[in-house]
């Protein structure tokens, strides 16, 4: 055993040592939809600056948004319920009242000049006490408020004191740097030199401004401290308060309550049990396919499982389903890694000049490029979605992130140490065919057999994609998009029941009703609340029937219309993350490879996502959170696909055994299409059960993936390729550059050639090896 597998060998016990431990002793965090959780319902009031409207409620929920991310709650739902409610859903919380505190204070930060001290029995709104309690100072009007805020942190000052560091934007710094010139006028100690910051109409800090500031120069760089009598926790909720911004107008707290799973226990036992099924499924053909090395490799997809729970425990994630999301993803990229060392280690092992473990350590080698580029591209994108996006896309990022960097762990280092030791056994020298590696394997038999020319028919499959767009954007505009309630808002009525009611029998009244997609929630109370974007008034008296048989009668004491639970700050930022994903993910595809082929992949993924959307336009089924996690799972695994065959016609090009670019970009599908195969029927077994087995809007992602995936796949081959060609074409292009390389080769010319690909994919590429 050399010193790279030993260390190998080592550091994979001690990851799996640590994950066992991590998942033996830390419970999950789930999210609402999956364990449930608190709902607190909040009402604007009318405070002094602003009247509380409907406009002004859409923006203290923004304001509330940020607050709860800075909690550090993962996965929360808020939502304008009429004009002055707000409903916010925190999952995992079980004791409120922290979050209440900071969620229901107004947070209005302003910064005043001091015009002296005023009468103490003077009262009035420019009239205040000083954080000491002893002097009355009377305030000028706000010259800075929250708004111009762009950080605030607490920290320890060098004798223990607790301060707040506040940086200003826009134009903030000139307006704090005109106060405090004004204010540096007035005489040391005069009240007049002082500037009052106020929190929520009370004086926290009053300094005087320092005596080496100069009379209308003023404090310069746009920073400056809050320093008072605070706790570590007071300093801390302070600067998060100020932070995340204040509130418009005041709310105040008129119901709080613990609801059960948005997804009832039955549907999280049936999807479990089918993603387990297909799982094993997946298990099973990976060893029929490879066999002794598929074995490992399943071996190693469960190390996976293990390695990137244990991560998302150890970080605190909320499990919701757009982070189990990306786990699904990363799964298919934990196989894909596998598939695309053994394929390249056949390959080599083909040639018949290695061993099993000569060809297997080649295998690697030579995957090693397209692993690399197309794990990054996807990194690319999660680590975007997590720093700029919020909410369940933010969440996705994470669980992907995690979900990669684990699954390139397990391919890499835990699966190499596994293939080493076994291919080595004299058991497996004797009898190759055991190992999984002797064979080309039936898809390349055929492929060498039949030699299609995929490429020479590239206008017929780049029509074929036009059109399949066509109808997709046809169903866009004919059948319209069902948004679910998440973007559109709809109806919340609540009901009181004579007896209390289980969640998972109410939300199977509910269902049988006619609202299957229905949110429902149950307080174990005898109160159930129904949330639909579709509810009329003929379906709320059929729910009410319902739950009154089950209930022993039901009474309806809520019916509101609420807005959308995804805010538009919230989709602002999930577009914005994603236009940036993109842009980053193609200039690096451009580095890496050409810029003709990074439009291509950018294309083919639009290609992918416009029939996702156009199928569940013209299925008619709910375009809400669950399909936007399914969403971007396609996108990465859209883009990972194409990037593996961009990556073997770039080693073709560097190395052409065939002159002509669309004959290499040909050949290069061909090669890649066993990974394909194999790796998209290992991502299908876990989505067919997930269809036929799982329940609930589980089925819709599952189905809206399986859509995604083939789409993918397709689009890899028969569009991405072709685009490339077609970009290649154009002054400059490959095509005009290997063209006059062939030239020079047929006139006598010398052409420097590397080593030369794998060209078994028709017999007379064999015979040329």
């Amino acid at each position: 055993m050399t010193r790279a597998t030993t260390v190998r060998a080592v550091l994979a016990l001690a990851v799996l040592a640590v994950s066992g431990w991590l998942v033996a002793t830390r419970p999950p965090n789930l999210g609402l939809d999956l364990r449930g959780g608190t709902q607190i319902v909040l009402e604007t009031k009318d405070g002094e600056l602003a009247k509380a409207n409907a406009d002004t409620t859409d923006e203290a929920l923004e304001v509330l948004r940020r607050r709860v991310d800075q909690l550090g709650v993962s996965e929360p739902s808020l939502a304008r319920s009429g004009e002055r409610r707000i409903i916010v859903e925190l999952p995992g919380v079980t004791d409120p009242e922290e979050a209440v505190k900071v969620l229901g204070r107004t947070a209005q930060l302003t910064f005043h000049p001091v015009l002296g001290l005023a009468d103490p029995a003077k009262s009035g709104s420019t009239t205040l006490i000083d954080e000491d309690g002893r002097d009355t100072l009377e305030l000028g009007p706000a010259a800075i408020d929250g708004a111009l805020i762009e950080e605030a942190r607490a920290v320890t000052g060098q004798l223990g004191e607790r301060t707040i560091d506040i940086e200003f934007r826009g134009r903030g710094p000139g307006a704090w740097q005109d106060l405090t010139g004004k204010a540096a006028c007035a005489p040391v100690g005069d009240p007049t030199r002082r500037v009052a910051i106020v929190l929520d109409g009370k004086i926290i800090s009053s300094p005087q401004v320092n005596p080496d500031i100069a009379c209308d120069v003023g404090i310069t760089g746009g920073r400056t401290s809050i320093t008072g009598q605070f706790t570590a926790d007071e300093a801390k909720d302070l600067a998060l308060l100020v932070r995340a911004g204040g509130l418009p107008v005041p709310v105040e707290v008129i119901e709080q309550r613990i609801v059960g799973p948005s997804l009832g226990a039955a549907a999280i036992e049936a999807s479990a049990r089918a993603a387990v099924i297909g799982l094993i499924a997946t298990i099973l053909f990976i060893i029929a396919v490879y066999r002794l090395v598929g074995g490992l490799a399943a071996i190693a997809l469960v190390a996976y499982g293990l390695i990137s729970y244990a991560a998302l425990l150890a970080i605190g994630a909320t499990l919701t389903l757009p982070g189990l999301a990306g786990f699904v993803l990363a799964i298919g990229i934990a196989v894909d890694a596998n598939v695309l060392v053994f394929e390249r280690a056949r390959e080599e092992h083909a040639e018949g000049r290695r061993s099993l473990s000569g060809s297997m350590t080649t295998g690697f080698k030579q995957a090693w490029s397209a692993i690399i580029d197309s794990n990054i591209t996807t990194l690319l994108a999660a680590g975007l979605l997590f720093f700029l996006a919020a909410g369940p896309v933010r969440g996705f990022g994470v669980t992907l992130s995690i979900g990669v960097v684990a699954s390139m762990f397990t391919a890499l280092v835990l699966t190499r140490v596994l293939t080493g030791f076994a291919l080595r056994r004299g058991l497996i020298k004797r009898h190759p065919k055991v190992s999984g590696l002797a064979g080309i394997g039936a898809v390349r038999r055929w492929l060498e057999a039949k030699g299609p020319d995929l490429m020479g028919r590239r206008r017929l499959w780049m029509g074929i994609s036009a059109g399949l767009v066509v109808v997709a954007l046809a169903g866009i505009l004919v059948r319209d998009i069902n948004w679910g309630v998440e973007f559109t808002g709809g109806r919340l009525v609540e009901y009181s029941t004579t007896d209390p009611v289980s969640v998972d029998k109410a939300r199977e009244a509910v269902g049988d009703a006619g609202l299957d997609r229905a949110v429902v929630n149950a307080s174990g109370d005898g109160n159930v609340s129904v949330r639909s974007g579709s509810f009329s008034d003929a379906d709320e008296s059929r729910v009410r029937a319902a739950l009154a048989e089950l209930g022993g009668g039901a009474e309806r004491i809520r019916d509101e219309t609420i807005g959308p639970s995804l805010g538009v700050e919230l989709r602002n930022k999930a577009l914005i993350a994603l236009g940036v994903a993109l842009l980053v993910q193609l200039a690096y595809l451009a580095i890496r490879f050409r810029w003709q082929w990074a439009l291509a992949t950018v294309l083919a993924l639009a290609h992918d996502v416009i029939l996702l959307v156009g199928a569940f336009a013209w299925f008619g089924r709910p375009v809400d959170g669950v399909f936007l996690a399914a969403v971007l799972t396609v996108i990465g695994y859209s883009v990972n696909d194409t990037v593996v065959v961009f990556d073997r016609v770039r080693e073709l090009v560097r190395n052409p055994q065939r002159r002509q670019f669309a004959t290499l970009a040909n050949l290069g599908c061909l090669q890649t299409v066993p990974r394909t195969v194999n790796t998209g029927l290992g991502a299908l077994f876990v989505l067919v059960a997930l269809a036929v087995l799982g329940r609930d809007s589980l089925v819709d992602f599952a189905v809206a993936l399986l859509i995604g995936i083939i789409a993918g796949t397709y689009s890899s081959v028969f569009l991405a390729a072709p685009l490339a060609i077609v970009f290649e074409s154009r002054p400059g292009g490959l095509v005009g550059k290997l063209a006059v390389r062939a030239s020079v080769k047929t006139t006598g010319g010398r052409a420097q050639q590397r080593r030369r690909a794998p060209t078994r994919t028709t017999p007379a590429a064999s015979r040329k090896g």
